[in-house]
Parts: structure tokens; sequence; C-alpha cells
């Protein structure tokens, strides 16, 4: 995929050009000056670290702050995967989505540039570094939900083509200084041609989130971004990760502890403990509920991500009325998520994200990724 070809604006100008009002406000940077800004890439500049390479904080000579993802390797892979996040930030504009700052191709140098987010993660304040400080209130988290949500829908239902993420998770939505949902990471997505229900493609993603067709047969829908959504609405609920290991040789995924919780209508014991109490109730169902319906096995069983906005907003009574008398959580029903009735997905794929530095992942904690398959 040339660049010339593939990084073209949405109007399909160059690049480089001088913008007019309509443009976006991405540009090409040169090497010379991120490294003005980085300090010439200095380890104490270092966000984070992965197989994609390293990303950097750095301030532009305005004042900015930006991130800078840096290949650390040139290989054809690695182009492929840099180009297809470049091309797809570029034509995506969207207040829940991390924004194209712009790029620097030099020899060998490939760059990424978005704006820096200096609340880091769901992940790191959940899980990671920020997890002590309890900044996520449970005001903060239905925001972040509805307006992740917002963001994936927009790629699924209005951007052309239509955009499968692929790689949906808590490291991957961002927090800027208002704590204002961006989604990140595009480098797995997928560009859906008009009339496809789905693209068969190698597994990539993080265990955990990856949908049971996606993760054993390779069909990669928007459904399978529905369902790792589903995961991580559980993830922002409950505090817990999406799998934890009870003993050496048994683990459980966060929606086989949460079902029963939500069929016994013990809501409050599926709340983070972080929060004491402090959560509007009816939200928290409401997040539980939409959580466990999206992360269900059968893909047709989920809702789409119009309906989760919808869903999450409180817009419908009456579709609120359904989801919660919906069969999936009468007592009576066998479990309908992966693992129960079939293989756990993370038993069956190997964890191939070898080629991302976590978007930005403004320096989420390495420790929640699976070692990659080399």
């Amino acid at each position: 995929m040339g660049w010339a070809s593939c990084c073209k604006r949405s109007d399909g100008a160059e690049p480089g050009r001088k913008k007019k009002k309509k443009d976006t406000a991405w540009r090409v940077f040169s090497l010379k000056e991120l490294q003005l800004a980085t300090n010439n890439f200095n380890y104490d500049n270092k966000l984070g670290e992965g197989g994609f390479g390293s990303v950097y904080w750095g301030q532009l000579w305005d004042g900015s702050q930006i991130a800078v993802k840096r290949l650390k390797s040139w290989s054809n892979k690695a182009e492929t995967e840099f180009a297809v996040e470049v091309k797809i930030l570029a034509q995506v504009r969207h207040k829940s989505l991390l924004s194209l700052r712009g790029y620097c191709s030099e020899g060998q140098e490939r760059l990424i540039v978005y704006d820096y987010m200096p609340n880091l993660s769901i992940h790191s304040q959940l899980h990671g570094q920020h997890a002590a400080e309890c900044n996520l209130g449970w005001e903060r988290r239905m925001k972040i939900a509805i307006d992740s949500a917002e963001g994936i829908a927009y790629l699924h239902h209005y951007a052309t083509p239509h955009i499968i993420h692929r790689d949906v998770k808590a490291s991957n939505v961002l927090l800027d200084s208002n704590f204002q949902a961006r989604v990140a990471d595009f480098g797995f997505a997928k560009l859906i041609p008009d009339g496809a229900t789905h693209v068969t493609t190698k597994v990539k993603g993080t265990l955990g989130y990856l949908a049971p067709e996606y993760a054993m047969l390779g069909k990669a829908s928007e459904s399978c971004d529905v369902f790792s959504f589903g995961i991580m609405l559980l993830e922002l609920a409950s505090g817990k990760k999406p799998v934890e290991k009870l003993n050496p040789t048994t683990k459980r995924t966060i929606a086989e502890w949460a079902l029963p919780l939500a069929r016994d209508k013990k809501f409050k014991e599926i709340a983070d403990p972080k929060l004491n109490g402090n959560f509007i109730e009816d939200e928290l169902k409401r997040m539980v509920l939409v959580g466990l319906a999206c992360s269900q096995n059968k893909p047709e069983q989920r809702p789409i991500m119009s309906e989760v906005v919808e869903l999450l907003k409180g817009e419908s009574a009456e579709k609120l009325s359904n989801l919660e008398n919906d069969e999936l959580f009468k007592p009576e029903q066998t479990s309908s998520f992966q693992g129960s009735s079939g293989p756990d997905s993370s038993d069956c794929i190997t964890e191939e994200k070898s080629s991302k530095a976590d978007a930005i992942e403004a320096a989420v904690d390495s420790s929640e990724t699976v070692p990659s398959a080399r």
C-alpha cells in the first residue's frame, strides 16, 4: 500500500498540501520536528512500549502536547498496519475517536502523532498506575460508556466504508484531561465492503475480549466489536478484569461471573467496591444488562451499536424493559457466554498483537497484554 494512495485526505488531496478550512487538521511532520518535540526520543519521555515500538510524550513549538508512536523496526507487516492506522484515522472524525495529528515517513522512520491523553486509558484508571487514585466515579464511568459507544457506533454505521475496530478493550479507550473517552488504536481495523456481512481474516486482538466466532473461525464483523464492548462495559461497572484465575487450572470470564448475579437481581454485588456504594442503581443495572447482552455467544442475539447507545442512554423505557425481561436473564436459562457452552476463546487463540504499542496506550500498564506470538 503506497503512501501516496493510502494517505490522501478524504477529498483526494495529498496530505502535505496547504489546508483549506474544510480540511481535517492533520499534517505531515518532519523527523527533525518530532525529534525536537520529544528531546530526541529521550527515555524520560517514553510513555509506553509494545511490539509495534515505543510511544513518547512530546511538546510542539506552540506548546501543545502530543504522543508520538515510533515504529521500532521496519517490515512489510508493520508498514501495512502503520498505513492502515494512518488511513483510517485520517478519514474519521468524531469526538469519541482519537484524532490523528499527523505522521512522519522519512527513510525507514515511521511515526504517528496524536493528541496526548493525560488521563491515559480506562485500563490505567481501573487496573494500572492510576487505579489507587479512584478517579473514575460513577458519573464519569457512565459518560465514558456512552461516549465510547457513540464512537464505535460511528465506525459501524456512519463511516464510509464501515469500519470494524477488531481490538476494542479498556486500554484502547483513552481519556483526555476532562475524562472524555477517545477510542484509539486502529492498526487492526478492517474496512467492510458494501453488502458484506463479515470478513474472514487472521485473528488478532486481546484475550478476554475476543468474540467466540472470531476467535475460532476468524469471522470478523461489527458484532465482534459489540462483544468486546460488552466485556468492557462489565469491566467499567465492576472494576474486574475480563478474565480471572480462580486457581492454576480454572479461570472465569467476567460475563460468567456477572450473569448469575444479574439473574438474581443482585446488581449492587456487581458494582466496583471502589465506588463505595456511590452509584445510581438504575444506571448500574442498565450498564450490566447491556454488557451481558453484548457479550452473548451468538452474534445474532447481540444488539447493534446504535441500539447499545440508545439503551445506555435510557432513551426508551420499553426497550429497557424488553432487555430486562429477555430470556438471557431468566434464572432457568443455561449460560450463553464464551467458555460455558464451548471452548474458551482464550484457550483457542494465541494473542498476536505483536505489532502494536497499544496506540498511545498512553502508556498503559504492559502487564495486561498476553505475550505475543512471534
